[in-house]
Formats: C-alpha cells, sequence, structure tokens
C-alpha cells in the first residue's frame, strides 16, 4: 500500500501511533531546549479489529522543552501534578487516527471514524530500579476522557490501560531497550463508537451490532532507541490480541490479532546552552 504523507504531524498523533519508546532510566543533564525536525514511519490497522493496514510517512517538526512539571518531547506531551520517590500523578493525552469509511470494506457506506483526542491523569508507581541510571519497572496506570476531533467535538466515553513498562537503558553499550505490556479497557460509548452497527448501515455480511463496555483486549510492545549528538533514533513492534474483547463479535472486527510497527528519525538543529536535569 502507498504510503500516506503529512506535511505537518501533531506530536500528540505520533505518541499515540507509536506508543512510548524507551528513554533513560535515570536523570541526567539536558538542554532546557531542542528545535529540529524528524521524520517517522507507520504501518498500523486502519483501527483496532481492521484487516486493512494504513502506512504513513510523516514528517514533523520538533521541539523539546524541559520544565519541572511540563515535559513536550518524543513521547508526548505530560504534565507531572505529584511526584515523589514511589509514584508519580502526570496529566497524559494520546490521539488516533480518522478512518474514511469508502475506503475500508467493513465500513463501507457507514459514517467515517473522526480522529480521536484522549486526555486523563495517569498514576505512574515506581515499582522498581536497579540504580540512578540502570533498568527500572513502573506500573503505568492511565485513565482518559476521549473527544472526537470535529467543529463539534463528541464525547465518546473513557479508556484505561494499566501496564507494566521495563526500562533497559544502555543494552549492548548503546541502545535503551522498552518492554510494555496490558490489557486496556474502555466504556461503552468508546466501543459503540468504532463497533456499532446501526440498523440503517446493517447489510447481510455486517449484522446491526450494538457494543458493550469492558475488556478491550491486551497490547504488547517492544521498542529500541539510541541517541547520537544531534541524532535520535527510535523503532517499535506492537502486538495487539482482541480474543475475548467485549467488542469482539462485531462484524467490523475482521482480525483479532496483528502485529503493528513504526520507526522516527530526529536532528537537532539547535539546542540551550542552559542544562537542567531531566530524566527524558
Amino acid at each position: 500500500m502507498q504510503a500516506k504523507r503529512a506535511s505537518i504531524l501533531p506530536r500528540l498523533f505520533l505518541a499515540a501511533l507509536c506508543g512510548a519508546w524507551a528513554g533513560q532510566a535515570g536523570a541526567e543533564m539536558l538542554p532546557r531546549w531542542e528545535l529540529g525536525a524528524g521524520v517517522a514511519g507507520i504501518s498500523m490497522p486502519e483501527y483496532r479489529g481492521s484487516d486493512q493496514v494504513t502506512n504513513y510517512l510523516l514528517p514533523f517538526p520538533l521541539f523539546v522543552y524541559r520544565l519541572d512539571w511540563l515535559k513536550a518531547d518524543r513521547s508526548g506531551v505530560r504534565a507531572t501534578v505529584l511526584e515523589n520517590e514511589r509514584a508519580e500523578l502526570n496529566m497524559s493525552v494520546s490521539a488516533g487516527p480518522p478512518v474514511r469509511s469508502k475506503n475500508n470494506r467493513a465500513r463501507e457506506g457507514m459514517p467515517d471514524l473522526k480522529p480521536m483526542f484522549e486526555f486523563g491523569p495517569s498514576l505512574d508507581v515506581n515499582l522498581w530500579k536497579e540504580s540512578e541510571q540502570g533498568a527500572k519497572l513502573r506500573l503505568l496506570m492511565p485513565m482518559r476522557a476521549a473527544f472526537t476531533v470535529q467543529t463539534q467535538p463528541k464525547w465518546a466515553g473513557w479508556v484505561f490501560q494499566p501496564r507494566l513498562n521495563l526500562d533497559l537503558p544502555k543494552v549492548g553499550g548503546a541502545w535503551n531497550v522498552g518492554l510494555v505490556a496490558g490489557p486496556v479497557f474502555a466504556t461503552r460509548q468508546q466501543h459503540a463508537y468504532i463497533y456499532n452497527v446501526d440498523a440503517a448501515y446493517a447489510r447481510a455480511d455486517r449484522p446491526a451490532y450494538q457494543a458493550k463496555g469492558g475488556y478491550s483486549g491486551t497490547q504488547f510492545l517492544v521498542s529500541l532507541s539510541r541517541k547520537y549528538e544531534s541524532v535520535w533514533l527510535g523503532a517499535y513492534v506492537r502486538y495487539d490480541n482482541l480474543r475475548g474483547a467485549a467488542f469482539v463479535d462485531s462484524p467490523l472486527v475482521r482480525r483479532r490479532d496483528y502485529l503493528s510497527a513504526g520507526f522516527a528519525i530526529t536532528w537537532t538543529m539547535a539546542r540551550s546552552s542552559e542544562l537542567i536535569e531531566s530524566a527524558d
């Protein structure tokens, strides 16, 4: 399939598609701000359970600004509300791409799916760490409210995604490795927006269907990243298993498990001379 191109890539969309690339496990001295550019390549299903894959080639501007309570970086945007040695309370955001139903066999004749924006609190618990600069294991528990991105946004329910995140820095002397695994849960409104088939759009091979809330499948992600002086490289592979999900019987679910993958390269062209302690 030919790759889709976009002249502007929202940082939140990139973070949502790629998940969390592994960062360094310990704090270090980094520039207050960085400016640059990057490009990401992503291959993913049009929606969870779709049997059609979309490929994106996405150039984007790079802006990193480091504050004690707010970070805008390669993992997206997050605000630290409360932090101590054992846990952090962050505000997290995520996003999802649109789906044009005329290009999707399962949704042919149905309304398009608008882009999705999610935000809410995340309680991140530090379970174990080898040393200040070593491996660490965290429990991440984001609870996000979802809205469609359109002229009049619509409420699309809640998403809860608890997961274990193991960061392994400097594997082989240079690469940071991240392992992430956990279930996904969502309310009826979230599942209904994607998987409902109203009677008006039912047909012989697509019966009417009303989704319920609950378990939404399990995800497993492996990521690699490496930083040179002015270049950052990252890649990930994610396995998604929908068996047992509350919406798995929807006629819009054509695949119950699949892989998605992506890469990103960024170039830093300017940076602040001021250094701060950061755990990017």
